[in-house]
């Protein structure tokens, strides 16, 4: 598919080979990453097991409150933790023998096109847009409550970027839909508008039945309870509580072999201790409950062990974004989660910033950078986020994409093959000439150096004469432009129709709820 269509009538030589590089590579990018780099190690055995010990200090002496949910407690009761009311207790190392029992360390996350099937887990990396906005925001109509036409483009643009490979959850929140059906209206929309691998609800239980059962139209029923179709993105209540209805999502999510995504949301000093060891002690504490309660309830059902732990203003009480202490607890908390063996989420592309300007982009990066080089396996956010996670912006979607396939030619480190050294170019050419026009040059000319679309790189009166066109409005034209030229990938009419049904007897058994 072609994402490049003219903006003027003459095109250079360079535009052509990205372009035709473009549409070779589509919607048909590959499936995920397979990093050939190493993980960063921050920590040495001394640091990782005193965060360890924390994390068991927290439960046994503080302990943890799962609230609403007895069969929650009872599990744990029955694996030999202390339970008071609501409160739970652990002793050492007990959470953490739950999970490495049974969870496995990578799986496949299946996608209606089997070419898109993702990998999470070991060496392999995937990135998904933005999720939970209210609001969606671009230059030509400002900020605005989002709505299903917004997600629905969100869903499209996120199937045809090359450099994303997850269609997402909840992209944006649909705020003209019930908000008791509007979940039924998402999953639709990424089941039908792409064929990558999808999020669904998470909001209530029920509604993370809805969004299994349609997964099970959509791949088989015996497929779905084989393999994993479906994540589910569940936020602890820190510090230290787990909501029932969360605790009842995961259940269901891991009684259908499905993979809760368990996230503790930890802003320091507010939902955690302004210090970034206390506060990673308990984010990864807060997790491995989670993940834990997941193999109880389906001993071997998948798990994403999450951290989402960030600073705040201590003067306004504002989250920010991309400031050096998440970038540490990010290197930790990957050796963290290799050592217990199992796949690890982390934020991307997160920025305060309200517009896509040079604050939402360093921020972005400082938060990136640290993700990925800390082995991240499932980078939720890695495009669109805007305003703290208030805002989608179709913008920022574009360049935070863009910058994800910078990360794809990273993880594949440095080629030392013959071509690489490139010694016919240095028997050509000889010394005190160029390489511009030698064989070898040539022929990686295509290949060489990785472009980034919406950048521009052209003189300053070449820029001022093609319309002086900044970042952002280069940015707005892109999106425009591979939502115009956007194909729906075929399905199944039958299943189509299934899932068209079954949305439609959903809706029509209860009536909206707008809160």
């Amino acid at each position: 598919m072609t994402l490049h269509q003219a903006e003027r009538p003459q095109r250079t030589g360079r535009e052509n080979r990205q372009r035709a590089r473009s549409a070779a590579a589509g919607v048909a990018g590959p499936a995920y990453i397979r990093r050939r780099i190493p993980a960063y190690e921050m920590l040495g055995e001394e640091g990782l097991t005193a965060l360890e010990v924390h994390a068991d200090r927290i439960l046994a002496e503080i302990g943890f409150e799962i609230r609403g949910d007895d069969e929650a407690l009872a599990l744990f009761r029955a694996a030999g933790a202390e339970v008071s009311g609501q409160r739970l207790r652990f002793e050492p190392g007990l959470v953490r023998s739950l999970i490495t029992a049974t969870a496995p360390r990578e799986f496949v996350q299946h996608a209606r096109n089997p070419a898109r099937s993702v990998v999470i887990g070991g060496d392999a990396t995937v990135f998904a847009p933005a999720y939970g906005s209210p609001f969606v925001t671009d230059i030509d109509q400002g900020r605005r409550y989002g709505a299903l036409a917004d997600f629905e483009n969100f869903v499209k643009l996120a199937y045809v970027s090359p450099w994303l490979h997850h269609s997402g959850g909840t992209v944006c929140e649909p705020v003209d839909v019930p908000v008791n059906k509007r979940h039924l209206d998402m999953v639709y929309a990424h089941a039908r508008w792409s064929d990558k691998a999808f999020m669904g609800s998470v909001t209530t239980a029920g509604r993370a039945q809805d969004s299994i059962e349609m997964c099970r139209i959509l791949f088989g029923a015996d497929f779905v309870d084989r393999h994993c179709v479906i994540l589910g993105n569940v936020n602890v209540n820190s510090p230290l509580v787990l909501d029932g209805e969360a605790s009842r999502v995961i259940r269901a999510y891991a009684a259908a072999n499905q993979a809760p995504v368990c996230v503790p949301f930890i802003l320091g000093g507010a939902m955690g201790p302004v210090t970034t060891a206390g506060a990673l002690a308990q984010c990864f504490a807060e997790a491995m409950v989670c993940v834990a309660l997941g193999q109880l309830e389906r001993p071997g059902s998948p798990a994403i062990l999450g951290n989402f732990l960030s600073s705040m203003s201590l003067k306004s009480g504002a989250p920010t974004f991309g400031t050096p202490e998440p970038a540490l607890a990010y290197f930790a908390v990957g050796q963290l989660a290799r050592r217990l063996g199992v796949p690890l989420r982390c934020g991307g592309n997160l920025c305060a910033s309200k517009i896509p300007d040079a604050q939402a982009a360093y921020e972005s990066a400082n938060s990136m950078w640290p993700a990925f080089l800390a082995g991240a396996n499932f980078i939720l956010h890695a495009a669109g986020w805007a305003e703290g996670a208030l805002a989608m912006s179709y913008e920022k979607f574009v360049m935070d994409a863009e910058q994800c396939g910078v990360f794809h030619v990273l993880a594949q480190g440095m080629a030392l093959d013959e071509n690489a050294f490139a010694m016919d170019a240095f028997a050509e050419v000889g010394p005190g000439k160029h390489f511009l026009g030698s064989a070898h040059t040539m022929r990686n000319v295509e290949t060489a150096f990785h472009d980034l679309p919406s950048s521009d790189n052209n003189s300053f009166e070449q820029w001022t004469d093609e319309g002086a066109l900044d970042l952002p409005r280069r940015a707005n034209a892109r999106w425009k432009r591979m939502l115009a030229e956007y194909q729906a990938p075929a399905i199944d009419p039958g299943v189509d129709e299934a899932l068209q049904d079954f949305v439609a007897r959903r809706k029509s058994a209860m009536p909206d709820m707008w809160y």
